[in-house]
């Protein structure tokens, strides 16, 4: 591959500053160096290695936007846009999902909700990529609408009881601390009902049920979890009883901000692949690319691709300046997760035939991509969010 022309530059948004170029740097030098060489190996195997997680906590990277009394380094949301822009340039996206899950969709649960406490415990070895984490709230019949959930904690001496199951848990074959979400009041209305409980692996009542296979995301591990007699105790509790489900839509919020820009980074990727065969692909007299119809097909990507960069790069500085991007992030995640689909499925085709065989990097690319549409609020899910305040 032709070395990329269109990475972000350092003065590509005046907000950004030598701190965010500087990161950027050491998360791309980090994936050219430690994920490219052996994520192939990783994608067979199933899951990111831990050795590879610990390294990126020893880097600094899941503790960018936490703070420096438990290792992190105080940074802002547009640090998590870039880091999840780098990661998702790999073109591995489950090495990229296996990261921002743990620090942007589960941990943050902890230090938003968690005690002093519980934060001293946890917060450092998150951090440091010593402890993984996860986030246990979609079930058979519930994910985006979280008022579906059916595990249960009933109180007991001491503690509570879960019963139940999850599914689709990300990290949740190979994680250390999961968040999960579970009702305790059976019978109060939908946001007085659920109430979030730190568990951590090997407790007793906890296994993790199956390793499920996926089409796309392979080196991120993803489990089935099931809760039965799981007790833990008063401590476990994480945040205000029956108030779970607050801090459920406030990460809803949050997901945007690294999935927007894994796809933005991932999608670019993808238009560097066509040149490289379009350019040397003989057809019908000469290459592809002098056909006018896929060169502008591909500039036409690349116009939408920069289009979705400017669209999570403004509403990541806006929601840093404290104004309200309800509606934004919603836009962020439908319009990237719907565009880096349609990127791929370009590509594909310009690849022809070689873009439908395993072990082709745009092939692996376009299995990735399909799951962007659905995971972290289905697209309809946010379009009407959008529509509640159009």
């Amino acid at each position: 591959m032709a070395p990329r022309t269109d990475a972000p530059h350092e003065d590509a948004f005046p907000f950004l500053t030598p701190e965010h170029a500087l990161l950027r740097r050491q998360v791309a030098r980090f994936v050219e160096e430690e994920v490219k060489p052996h994520a192939d190996r990783w994608e067979i195997d199933g899951s990111t290695p831990r050795d590879v997680l610990r390294k990126m906590g020893e880097l600094g990277f899941f503790g960018i936007r936490y703070p420096a009394e438990y290792g992190g380094s105080e940074m802002d949301v547009l640090s998590t846009v870039i880091m999840a822009e780098e990661l998702g340039r790999s073109t591995y996206s489950g090495v990229a999902i296996t990261a921002l899950v743990h620090t942007d969709m589960a941990s943050v649960h902890l230090f938003n909700a968690g005690t002093a406490e519980q934060k001293s415990r946890w917060m450092p070895s998150i951090i440091a990529g010593e402890t993984i984490t996860a986030v246990a709230v979609t079930e058979p019949d519930a994910g985006s609408d979280v008022k579906g959930i059916r595990t249960t904690a009933r109180r007991v001496a001491g503690g509570w009881v879960l019963d139940g199951a999850k599914l689709y848990i990300t990290n949740g074959v190979h994680g250390d601390l999961y968040c999960v979400a579970a009702k305790t009041d059976l019978s109060a209305a939908p946001g007085r009902s659920v109430t979030m409980f730190l568990v951590e692996k090997g407790t007793p009542g906890f296994t993790v049920a199956r390793t499920l296979d996926k089409h796309g995301w392979r080196s991120s591990d993803t489990a089935e979890l099931l809760f039965d007699g799981c007790f833990v105790p008063d401590d476990a509790i994480l945040g205000e009883e029956g108030r779970g489900s607050t801090p459920i839509r406030r990460i809803f919020q949050n997901e945007p901000f690294s999935l927007g820009p894994m796809a933005v980074g991932e999608a670019p990727a993808a238009p560097d692949l066509p040149p490289d065969h379009v350019k040397t692909r003989r057809a019908f007299g000469g290459t592809l690319w002098d056909k006018q119809v896929i060169r502008q097909q591909l500039a036409l990507a690349a116009t939408r691709v920069e289009a979705a960069r400017q669209l999570v790069y403004m509403t990541a500085w806006r929601h840093g300046q404290g104004i309200d991007t309800t509606r934004d992030v919603s836009m962020v995640k439908a319009y990237c997760g719907e565009l880096v689909n349609e990127v791929m499925y370009a590509c594909v085709q310009c690849h022809g035939g070689s873009g439908f065989m395993t072990g082709m990097a745009i092939e692996r690319m376009a299995r990735d991509a399909r799951v962007q549409s659905i995971g972290g609020g289905a697209t309809e899910v946010m379009l009407e969010e959008v529509a509640k305040r159009l």
